[in-house]
């Protein structure tokens, strides 16, 4: 009652009662739809796209469209859309998040905001959170969009630039996110417009649109480029840190993994190198790699948070437990962490571009997205992104039981539960799912089955090549599926025959995840469809999500603890403990998320800038204006520091303009220029005299340019700002390390990070707008003595 009330309260009845009236209007047009012949059906595409173009939105088409699309689905293949798809479809197309359980069929009811959108014929991207996902659904759903008269493309990583144009350009594309955010990229890397490969973003529709959005939010897509740090030092380093021990050499604090270098570390590294000092400023790079040799040994963790593969450290994702295929970790971890497993050694990356997965998306000009777990990130979703979400009922009514989770004191116990568990289970026929949250997790409790000679198939980043076809046959009697937790997300479970008398496929989630959301997606893999299906979370005090709780806290509950003879705690309730510490490391996550946030934001203003000017530079016609932009902007920044310079700094800056008086003078004029009589008293003078070389600088523009010098400067004006900008976001990563220390002084340290960014960006362009002015002058000047 309680329940029903508050959704009431929130507008989820008036939504759902909406909906319901749009499905209606929807299934009145079946019969008749059904009797009109192809072409008839696909002459809706052509008069669906005018409307658009005069202006209707379109939320107006969806009952004829949807009725449309439908109709299409059942001759081509073979599908017909629930009335729940229809719902979910029906959201979507309202750029808001479609909350649909798994085994809904999300893939088809992409089919109706797509091809509503796509009618624009501005491009509408479909985001998946894999490739394999991104190729499978492509496959399936072309025939569809094809018939409707819609072109349909593939974006995958690997495919050469044509390929890429040609996908961009068609109605709908798929692809994942993180390759649509690295073709965004590399568009601002370029160095002539035909190498674009996307068009203006406009519409996205995102699959699992809580991985993509909240989980992967925190992750920023990074292009680099080789540096020069010396790469022998990481192994010395690495042979010299293996022997430090905590509280001797270094203190570590696991709830923020943070690492101290304590006196006696700072000896040893001193004896080692035969250095004096390790804290001068000489030897900062060598303090830099030692700390990162330091995180690599005591932080980083083989088969948690990376894998030894091929001789390579391939990065793990803690939520999906894939390899994150091209990621590398930066500031030389990557380096100390391939020194410690004694693999080859690569060369360290400098950022050139970057991009958070936040800030991609909120680039669209509208998105929407599908999960089956987005519910209690709802809050989040609707402060970053502006998106609503309305959970859409399930097409049959939900018969699967989640049982009550139970806790153990230590992991030895849990273990011994979820190997009883999985063979009452095994031994009536039922298959078992048990959920782990880390490749090295999944392996352990395969050699306890082993033991117990339990045969099961084990399913991690290590074996993901076989993900799909393993997750798919989960469901067959007697199976017994390891899987790192959100493997083979996006693939069905379907039941073997017989196994729905017994009960299901029954799911043991072996953790809570730092992600109430993750839980749910674990089981939602039961129960499918209307589906019998079973699930227990079995969770021990061991467990890693206790690693990042307030220490004392959990000191005092377990001291209260009191079990039964298996090891099952009975008191204080442990459930509501175990849920509320969840709760606690959600919020700490979602702080992380909302600071990235933050400080992203005042760095996305600035990039929109930057690549304002790259984007106009990228055309010829444009260079005249930009260069006449640069001399004009260098200008104002002399008369207005003059203006505003106090008393102190005034003589500085007047020495400075005179040296640009006399650079610019010697640039645009023949004429001798007699300099003797300018003094650093002499402000109104010296202001006259810049007005006056700057009049002829920007003289120069009027002059006749060939063709290839406007080339030969575009060139140089791309390289120039690439190399300022890429050198900027190195300096705004290392004030980013400061802010937290900076936010003692009792000052924001947000407000703080935000005026020295836009000090420094302010700097960065002026000395970039001084060296492109300066350039073109020369330029012009040489071709003048020609």
């Amino acid at each position: 009652m309680l329940q029903s009330i508050k959704k009431m309260i929130s507008g989820e009845v008036i939504e759902l009662n909406q909906l319901k009236k749009i499905v209606n209007k929807i299934n009145a047009l079946e019969d008749s739809f059904t009797q009109k012949n192809d072409e008839e059906l696909q002459a809706y595409t052509n008069i669906f796209r005018e409307k658009l173009n005069e202006g209707i939105s379109p939320e107006e088409l969806i009952i004829e469209a949807f009725a449309v699309v439908r109709e299409a689905s059942k001759r081509v293949l073979g599908m017909r859309h629930y009335d729940s798809q229809l719902m979910g479809g029906a959201v979507l197309t309202q750029s808001q998040i479609a909350q649909m359980q798994t085994g809904e069929g999300k893939t088809l009811v992409a089919t109706l905001p797509a091809y509503v959108m796509a009618a624009y014929g501005k491009g509408t991207h479909i985001i998946t959170a894999n490739e394999y996902l991104a190729t499978r659904d492509y496959e399936q759903m072309k025939p569809l969009f094809e018939f409707l008269g819609l072109s349909v493309g593939l974006n995958v990583a690997g495919l050469e630039k044509e390929e890429k144009q040609a996908a961009y350009l068609c109605d709908i594309t798929y692809g994942t996110g993180t390759e649509f955010g690295f073709d965004y990229l590399r568009d601002h890397m370029i160095q002539r417009e035909d190498e674009l490969v996307q068009r203006p973003l406009f519409y996205a529709l995102i699959d699992e649109v809580d991985s993509i959005l909240i989980d992967e939010a925190r992750t920023p897509l990074i292009i680099a480029g080789k540096s020069n740090a010396s790469l022998n030092l990481f192994p010395v380093m690495q042979m010299v840190v293996e022997s430090f021990e905590d509280k001797r050499e270094y203190d570590y604090y696991p709830e923020t993994k943070q690492i101290v270098l304590l006196d006696e570390g700072a000896d040893r590294l001193e004896e080692a190198f035969g250095i004096d000092n390790v804290y001068d400023r000489e030897h900062r790079e060598f303090l830099h790699i030692a700390m990162q040799t330091l995180r690599a040994k005591v932080v980083m963790r083989k088969d948690v948070d990376y894998i030894v593969k091929d001789d390579k450290i391939q990065i793990v994702d803690q939520y999906t437990g894939r390899i994150m295929e091209g990621r590398t970790y930066s500031d030389g971890l990557h380096q100390a962490i391939e020194a410690k497993e004694k693999v080859s050694i690569k060369e360290e990356n400098n950022t050139q571009a970057s991009v958070t997965i936040q800030h991609y998306f909120r680039l669209y000009s509208h998105i929407s997205g599908m999960t089956g777990s987005a519910m209690p990130s709802r809050d989040e979703f609707w402060e970053t992104y502006n998106l609503r979400v309305t959970e859409i009922p399930t097409n049959k009514p939900n018969k699967r039981i989640d049982m009550e989770t139970v806790v153990y004191l230590s992991s030895e116990d849990k273990m011994k539960k979820i190997v009883a568990e999985t063979k009452k289970h095994h031994e009536v026929g039922r298959p078992v799912l048990i959920g782990t949250t880390s490749i090295e997790q999944s392996e352990k409790l395969s050699n306890f089955f082993k033991e117990e000679g339990l045969k099961h198939n084990i399913l991690n980043a290590k074996t993901e090549e076989d993900e799909a076809e393993l997750i798919s046959n989960a469901g067959q009697m007697h199976k017994i599926m390891l899987a790192t937790n959100m493997a083979g997300r996006g693939t069905d479970i379907l039941l073997g025959e017989g196994v729905a008398e017994l009960g299901g496929l029954h799911i043991i989630g072996t953790e809570l995840h730092s992600s109430a959301r993750i839980d749910m997606q674990l089981r939602g893999r039961s129960g499918r469809q209307g589906d019998p299906g079973s699930t227990q979370f079995i969770v021990s005090l061991d467990d890693e999500l206790f690693y990042y709780y307030d220490e004392e806290e959990f000191a005092k509950y377990k001291k209260k603890v009191k079990t039964d003879e298996s090891g099952l705690i009975i008191s204080p309730n442990p459930t509501k403990f175990v849920y509320n510490v969840q709760k606690v490391i959600e919020g700490m996550h979602f702080s992380s998320r909302s600071h990235l946030l933050k400080l992203d934001d005042v760095n996305n203003d600035q990039q929109k800038v930057i690549y304002n000017y790259r984007e106009k530079a990228l055309k010829l016609e444009n260079m005249q204006s930009l260069i006449q932009i640069a001399i004009q902007e260098r200008l104002n920044y002399f008369l207005k520091d003059m203006l505003e310079m106090d008393a102190a700094g005034e003589a500085a800056l007047h020495q400075e303009v005179i040296d640009e008086i006399k650079i610019i003078g010697t640039l645009t004029t023949t004429e001798p220029i007699d300099y003797s009589n300018f003094t650093a008293e002499s402000k109104e003078q010296l202001q006259k005299e810049l007005n006056v070389v700057y009049r002829m600088a920007l003289d120069e523009l009027e002059n006749d340019v060939d063709e290839d010098t406007w080339k030969d400067i575009q060139s140089i004006y791309i390289e120039t700002l690439d190399r300022y900008w890429i050198s900027h976001l190195g300096n705004l990563h290392h004030l980013r390390e400061g802010i937290s220390v900076r936010g003692y002084g009792q000052e924001d340290p947000y407000r703080l990070y935000s005026f020295d960014a836009l000090d420094m960006f302010n700097n960065m362009l002026n000395a970039f707008f001084r060296d492109i002015s300066r350039y073109f002058l020369q330029v012009n000047s040489s071709k003048a003595e020609e």
